[in-house]
Parts: C-alpha cells; structure tokens; sequence
C-alpha cells in the first residue's frame, strides 16, 4: 500500500493531526541555537576568529586570509595572524615547513613572530596586493602567487600560498594552507622565533 504522503518516521497521528517531530532548537529568526548551550551562545561564537569554511574555494581560502592580515589589528592586536593560524594545514606536535624552512610552529606564539619578521611583515596591515599567477598542480592542491606592497614606504615583495584540500578526517573537503614561502632566501640571516 502506497502512501499518498511522506510520512516522517517520527510524525505521530493523533485526532486526525500530525505532531511535529521533537526539537531541541529554539526558535530564532537567523540561526537555530539548541537549547543546550547558553542564550548568548551565538553571540560568543560571531566574535571567534574567522577560519576555514567548507564552502570556500581554494581562491577565496586565499582572498580571506590576505583580507584579514591587511586588516590585522582590526578588532584587536594580530587577529589577522590569528585567521592565518586557523587556516594553516599544519600537524603542531610536529616540525613544519610552513614558511619554508623546518620550524616548530606548534604554539601560536611563534607563528606570530615569523609574521612580524622583516620580510613577512610587508603582509601586516598591506596598501595593495595582485595577483601575479595561479595554478591547479592537482584536483586537491593549488598554488598562488601575489604580490603585495606594505604599509611602508618602498616596501613590496611576492609571496607563494599553497593551498591542500584534505580528505577525511574532521577538515574533509576544507582547503588549508600548506605553506606561505617568499620568493627570496627570507632566512639567509636566521630568525628569531
């Protein structure tokens, strides 16, 4: 016997009505907030540092992360950094070649140190930036070159995002960065980190 209508499994007949299925969200005109976190809930969770999304392409992963460190300390000290750091497709209990060299970038400390380095710093709080190239190496990794000019005066250089898109795991189909290299030797003198 067909039915005429689809019936949700947990629809109940009762007087001729049909009972919504149970809930547990409250009614909220944006967004549905379970009734097990706390009233501002939504609230504390808009002011997080921004970071990696399912629905961003390769390209715009990018535009994002340029975005916010052209605004780094917008709406506090190193929140770009912090966007950067979200992004970043690196184990942290491990030495990573994330700039280029193996550094131990684990505690977000040192991560923001590199980004306040000479060469790296053209990134903080930049007038300009272009496009120089893209390139699809595979389905699941992309490259990026851009050039970027600083706040200060004759301050430009191009750097190189490499992008992955991870399968499996918690970041499946998420596109992180591998590595942000400048174009020059950025550590021939050594950094402190």
């Amino acid at each position: 016997m067909a039915l005429s209508s689809p019936v949700s499994p947990f629809a109940k007949r009762f007087g001729g009505c049909r009972l919504k299925p149970f809930s547990r969200f409250r009614a909220s005109s944006d967004v549905p907030v379970p009734d097990f976190f706390s009233s501002d809930w939504l609230e504390s969770r808009k002011k997080r540092p921004f970071g990696p999304k399912l629905d961003f392409s390769a390209e715009e992963a990018i535009q994002c992360q340029l975005d916010a460190l052209k605004y780094n300390d917008q709406p506090r000290q190193d929140y770009g950094i912090e966007v950067m750091y979200r992004f970043a497709g690196f184990d942290p209990f491990e030495r990573s070649t994330y700039f280029g060299p193996f550094f131990d970038l684990g505690q977000f400390e040192r991560f923001r140190r590199i980004f306040h380095h000479s060469t790296y710093r053209v990134l903080l709080c930049h007038k300009e930036r272009k496009i120089l190239s893209s390139l699809w190496v595979k389905e699941d990794r992309f490259k990026q070159r851009v050039w970027v000019q600083g706040s200060r005066p004759e301050e430009e250089e191009v750097f190189q995002f490499t992008m992955v898109q991870r399968v499996g795991g918690c970041w499946d189909g998420y596109w992180l960065t591998e590595s942000l290299l400048h174009d020059g030797n950025v550590f021939l003198g050594g950094v402190a980190y």
